[in-house]
């Protein structure tokens, strides 16, 4: 007998066609033993381990015989008529449950993630859509006494937006523009300093001719950078402003293009470091954003005077 269970948003367990959710699985106790097995799923769980977790390093005398009747009724709702047959197994003082017979959700996402390594664009955004598509809620979204599963929990916060940025590059390489947008901005707003998250954003409004915005959002990460981390945005972020810059030089320059313009000047007229950030340009020859960024105004003013 297989059973399903989900860890991604409220608990739900499926054995058979029949749903039990967590009110159907026992106490809170019992149902947080589940929890810790499933998301240890194919690794032996000492019953020392569960106890210090349960009672957070202060049990009651009779703990160890407590779990077990609590792993008795998990075992009565999951594997009814199995007895230590089942899903659920006992093994030298240490609980497992059997991967042959038990489908967790999380460990699904994280495979489906491991399988778009080291594919191909085409083969690995699927992939990783998918994943994303199974981590639609938080991880164990109805536990309230959740201390416990805290590093579970934001250790798949960080996958879910690792994946998110990864399925943003993968979609601008593929062209899918709106796409790469929607995944860079879930990817950013998880996690506000993640630069792969903003260059993937940056770099799918550039690509969508949207460049006004990706001026913004260049701009938004900039001042974060600055008052998060005392720090400039990185070379592939930099290199990307410098190629929007470049971009509304050659085209009308609205305001907001010049004045983005004049901000990244007047960060070089700040700092007096003597020494501007070189990127390469296609052609070859070196130039820097500061450069850039005069040309855009200096393109902007004669226009204005052939114009007056």
């Amino acid at each position: 007998m297989g059973i399903s269970i989900k860890l991604i948003g409220p608990l739900r367990v499926e054995r058979d066609g029949q749903v039990l959710t967590a009110a159907k699985l026992g106490s809170p106790k019992a149902r947080q033993i589940l929890e810790i097995l499933a998301l240890q799923l194919g690794r032996p769980v000492p019953r020392e381990q569960i106890i210090n977790i349960l009672w957070h390093g202060n049990p009651p005398s009779a703990a160890s015989a407590t779990v077990e009747s609590y792993v008795s009724v998990i075992r009565r709702n999951i594997q009814p008529g199995q007895a230590k047959n089942g899903p659920l197994r006992t093994d030298k003082g240490s609980y497992i449950l059997d991967p042959k017979l038990v489908q967790v959700d999380l460990d699904l996402f994280e495979r489906t993630i491991g399988a778009a390594d080291g594919t191909k664009p085409a083969e690995a955004y699927p992939k990783l859509v998918s994943a994303l598509d199974l981590a639609s809620a938080p991880l164990l979204s109805d536990e309230l006494t959740f201390e416990w599963a805290e590093s579970a929990r934001a250790r798949h916060a960080a996958q879910v937006a690792d994946c998110s940025a990864r399925a943003a590059e993968m979609a601008v390489k593929l062209g899918k523009t709106d796409e790469a947008v929607h995944w860079a901005r879930q990817a950013v707003a998880a996690e506000p300093l993640n630069e792969r998250a903003w260059t993937a954003l940056v770099d799918g409004l550039e690509q969508g001719a949207r460049y006004i915005e990706a001026l913004q959002a260049y701009d938004n990460c900039r001042l974060l950078f600055r008052r998060e981390l005392r720090c400039n945005p990185g070379p592939l972020l930099q290199a990307a402003y410098a190629r929007l810059l470049r971009c509304t030089s050659d085209e009308d320059a609205e305001l907001e293009e010049v004045l983005s313009a004049l901000i990244c000047l007047n960060e070089r007229v700040k700092s007096r470091t003597g020494k501007a950030c070189t990127l390469k340009q296609a052609d070859g020859h070196d130039t820097t954003v500061y450069e850039t960024a005069g040309s855009v105004i200096d393109s902007f003013l004669r226009r204005a005077l052939a114009s007056a």
